[in-house]
């Protein structure tokens, strides 16, 4: 059974932490949950805005970057970008990361309602991937 996840994307400021925080918020002491980044980022501010649409507060999320974390303490590492994925493979046997292919949000252009409609879609996405891939966590009673 799987103890400790870390999600890997480019910065740790988009993908990542929202994803470690959707799996904490709903794992709670079952999992230790991280997140760490390729490169050194800051969180991007309308990751906290779609994640306290939930009651999710992101206040506390200091972005940190892969050689900064024991990728071996963890039993799986999920990759949120090809990026992420060909780093943690230079550290970790492929049978422990997982490759989910995420849009970046960021990318996004238009006004802020657009941008803010595009970050709510991937924290949806993953909250579908984190269901499927702990169902443990996610089973309905």
């Amino acid at each position: 059974m799987t103890k400790s996840v870390l999600f890997a994307c480019n910065m740790n400021s988009v993908r990542s932490p929202m994803a470690a925080a959707l799996l904490r918020l709903d794992a709670g002491d079952q999992l230790n949950v991280d997140s760490a980044g390729v490169y050194e980022g800051g969180l991007d501010p309308f990751v906290e805005i779609v994640m306290e649409q939930l009651g999710v507060a992101m206040g506390g999320h200091e972005p940190k970057t892969l050689s900064e974390v024991d990728l071996t303490a963890f039993d799986v590492v999920v990759a949120l970008t090809p990026e992420a994925a060909v780093e943690a493979r230079k550290l970790l046997p492929r049978a422990a990361i997982e490759f989910w292919d995420i849009e970046n949000p960021s990318e996004e252009r238009g006004g802020r309602d657009a941008i803010v409609a595009a970050y709510g879609r991937v924290r949806d996405e993953l909250r579908v991937k984190l269901a499927r891939r702990f169902p443990e966590i996610y089973k309905k009673p």
